[in-house]
């Protein structure tokens, strides 16, 4: 998967939103300062959204509870995710296909995911020696669009995980035929849906998530970001790239997927255990697209930077042009 979502504004009475049109991916801690009460009537108001057929909802459990069902019901939660898979499996294994007819914002997208990461390299893996073996997880990798285009270069090993099967084959094919070094490499590839699987304790120095937690349900959404940091590294980082929604959220009925606001996000955030080390805004996306947001998510709680200049970088990580 890879998703991008066009949105209009509309009125519907108490508010304006954002609504969805067409889809094309899945849609893609923070603890607020004042008192409970104030905090818990924020988020309520904060939470209200609609869905692409402009249904309004009053907050996200009466969304989820039509959607799911009370406790999350099995087979009305399977038939949420199936329907979601099943769109994907009608949708080209192209860039074009992926983003929705939007392959035009392809070389955008990578160029402010790596300034984003080249940040996060230095302040995160500045004293790690050249002779590190670095290793990434790509989730819903789609036809491997990121791991080609930027994550390969920085690390040594990337994986690689969708659960759309002719999406891993492009990817797989592409791949295999784009060798950035002997050194740099696509390991697995597993065709696993990212609410079913739990990565090697350990393994990796870096989790990406691009544009496709919005598939998850809130409670599958914490409980893989849970299982998931078990398997970074001594100061691994997810980077979660998203849709956002202005307010609440935006319910797509054709792809099952849910775009979330900043605040939302911040709220399941928090339930993981989970800190913001840094945020920033994809800039240069056409305005008829969702707003876009990157996040580096640390499970121990951020230190303040004093920016020193650096009189050597010869310890950087090796990076592959």
């Amino acid at each position: 998967m890879d998703c991008l979502k066009t949105r209009v504004s509309i009125y519907n009475g108490w508010g304006v939103n954002d609504v969805t049109l067409i889809s094309e991916n899945r849609m893609a801690n923070h603890s607020l300062k004042f008192g409970k009460r104030l905090r818990e009537k924020r988020v309520a108001m904060e939470l209200s959204g609609l869905d692409s057929d402009g249904k309004v909802f009053k907050n996200a459990e009466d969304m989820w509870r039509e959607q799911i069902g009370e406790e999350g019901e099995p087979h009305k939660k399977a038939q949420w995710y199936r329907e979601g898979v099943s769109y994907w499996e009608g949708v080209e294994a192209s860039d074009d296909g992926v983003l929705g007819g939007f392959g035009k914002v392809n070389d955008v997208d990578i160029k402010g995911s790596e300034a984003f990461l080249q940040n996060l390299f230095f302040e995160r893996f500045n004293n790690a020696a050249r002779t590190d073996h670095l290793v990434a997880l790509d989730c819903g990798s789609g036809i491997g669009r990121i791991t080609k285009n930027l994550l390969i270069r920085y690390f040594n090993e990337v994986d690689l995980l969708e659960p759309v099967s002719h999406f891993l084959d492009a990817a797989r094919e592409s791949l295999a035929n784009h060798v950035a070094s002997d050194t740099h490499k696509a390991a697995n590839f597993f065709c696993v849906p990212l609410q079913e699987f739990t990565p090697d304790a350990g393994k990796y120095d870096v989790i990406w998530i691009q544009w496709c937690i919005g598939h998850l349900t809130d409670d599958d959404l914490v409980s893989f970001f849970k299982r998931a940091k078990n398997g970074l590294k001594p100061g691994g980082f997810f980077v979660l790239k998203e849709n956002i929604a202005r307010s609440g959220f935006v319910l797509d009925n054709e792809d099952r997927s849910i775009t979330r606001s900043d605040l939302y996000f911040k709220e399941l955030f928090s339930r993981c255990g989970l800190h913001i080390y840094k945020s920033k805004d994809q800039k240069g996306f056409p305005e008829e697209l969702f707003a876009v947001k990157m996040y580096a998510l640390t499970s121990d709680m951020p230190k303040k930077v004093h920016k020193t200049r650096s009189k050597t970088r010869a310890n950087r990580p090796g990076i592959i042009p």
